[in-house]
C-alpha cells in the first residue's frame, strides 16, 4: 500500500505537516516489540556533514533519543561511493545499537564494482524507507535549451562540445546521464564531483553546461535564474512538484525511484527490528519531522522492512540494466 503524498499547495507549514501525518495507514501504528536501547546509538551516515540528507538525519535521531532516553550520535562516514559508511553498519553487532542511512547508491553498488565488501542483500537488514530525493536535470541559462528534447538537440548540433556535472562516479546521476547521452546519441564530457558545492561552482558561471543535481539544493538557484530546470527524475510526477516534466517523458525508462531509508546489520532480531521501525515511524510522523522532510521536497514513507526490501531488489534490478547500457565504470 502506498502512503499518500500532498500536494505542495495544500502544505501550510505545521498545520499541512499534520494533515499529511493523519492519513498515514495502519501499518505506521503497528506495535512495538519490547526492545529500547540501554546506551548510545550510532546513526551511520555514508555522506559528508551539512548536505540534504544530514538536515533530515540530524532531527531524527534527536527525537529518537528524546524517545529512548539515550544519545543517538550521527556518525558521518564518507568515502567509497558511500561504501566505507554501510560496511560500518554491516559490522556492527545486530543488538539495535548501531544502524544507518542508506542513499541509491546501496543499489547501484552491486553493478557498478566488483570489489564490494558486503553483500547487498544478505548482510543489511532494511529498516524503512525515509522517503524520496529527488533529482533534477538542470542547465546553465546560456544553454539554448529549455526542455530536455531541446538539450539533446543541442548537444547533437555541437558534438564534443558540451560538458554536464554529476554529484560523483558512480551516483544516480551519473548512470542516468550516461545513459541518456548514450540512448541520445549525445557526444558529451562528463565532469564528476564529490558532492553539490563542487558542481555549483561549476555550474552557476556555465563552465560546466548541464548536469543532474538535487533538486532541494537546486531551487534557489532555479528560482533566482540562474539555472533553468529541464526535467526531474521521478519515475512519476512529483507530488510537490506535479508541474515539473519528467526527463522519463522524454526518454522513457530513464526515471528512477531513489533510495533514502535506514538499515540495520544482518541477523538483527525481529524483536529489535519491529521496535526500531515502530520508534522511527513514530519520529517520522511527528510534524516537525514532516516539515522538514517536506522543506526538502520529500514526503513521508515509513515503508515497513519487507516494503523497504522489496524497493532495494527493484532498483538493484534497474541499476543492473543502466549499467550495462550505459557503459558507466568507477574508473
Amino acid at each position: 500500500m502506498q502512503l499518500p503524498r500532498t500536494d505542495r499547495r495544500t502544505l501550510l507549514g505545521a498545520a499541512g505537516a499534520l494533515a499529511l501525518l493523519a492519513c498515514l495507514p495502519a501499518r505506521a501504528q503497528a506495535s512495538r516489540g519490547a526492545f529500547r536501547p540501554t546506551r548510545t546509538v550510532r546513526l551511520v551516515s555514508p555522506l559528508q556533514a551539512g548536505g540534504a540528507t544530514d538536515a533530515v538525519i540530524r532531527p531524527i535521531a534527536q527525537k529518537l533519543a528524546d524517545l529512548w532516553g539515550q544519545p543517538v550520535v550521527v556518525e558521518n562516514k564518507p568515502g567509497g561511493g558511500t561504501i566505507l559508511g554501510t560496511q560500518a553498519v554491516v559490522q556492527s553487532a545486530p543488538d539495535g545499537h548501531t544502524f544507518g542511512v542508506v542513499v541509491s547508491s546501496i543499489t547501484i553498488n552491486p553493478s557498478l564494482r566488483s570489489d564490494l565488501p558486503y553483500d547487498t542483500f544478505k548482510d543489511i537488514t532494511p529498516i524503512t524507507q525515509i522517503g524520496n530525493i529527488t533529482n533534477a536535470l538542470v542547465a546553465h541559462p546560456s544553454v539554448p535549451a529549455s526542455n530536455v528534447k531541446e538539450l539533446i538537440e543541442h548537444a547533437k548540433a555541437h558534438p564534443g562540445q558540451l560538458s554536464w556535472a554529476s554529484l560523483g562516479v558512480g551516483t544516480a546521476g551519473h548512470i542516468t546521464g550516461e545513459l541518456m547521452a548514450r540512448r541520445a546519441g549525445m557526444q558529451v564530457t562528463h565532469v564528476p564531483f564529490s558532492g553539490s558545492s563542487g558542481a555549483y561552482r561549476e555550474l552557476l558561471p556555465g563552465r560546466v553546461h548541464y548536469g543532474f543535481v538535487v533538486l532541494e539544493s537546486a531551487l534557489p538557484h532555479i528560482k533566482a535564474g540562474k539555472l533553468k530546470l529541464l526535467a526531474l527524475t521521478d519515475p512519476r510526477r512529483n507530488k510537490l512538484h506535479p508541474e515539473m516534466p519528467l526527463l522519463d517523458e522524454t526518454l522513457p525508462g530513464l526515471g528512477f525511484a531513489s533510495v533514502f531509508g535506514l538499515i540495520g546489520p544482518a541477523n538483527l532480531p525481529p524483536g529489535v527490528l519491529t521496535a526500531l521501525h515502530a520508534d522511527i515511524v513514530k519520529v517520522l510522523q511527528d510534524p516537525e519531522i514532516a516539515a522538514q522532510l517536506e522543506r526538502q521536497s520529500m514526503a513521508v514513507d515509513g515503508s515497513t522492512p519487507a516494503e523497504f526490501a522489496a524497493i532495494i531488489r527493484r532498483e538493484v534490478e534497474h541499476w543492473k540494466k543502466a549499467v550495462k547500457e550505459s557503459g558507466a565504470n568507477v574508473n
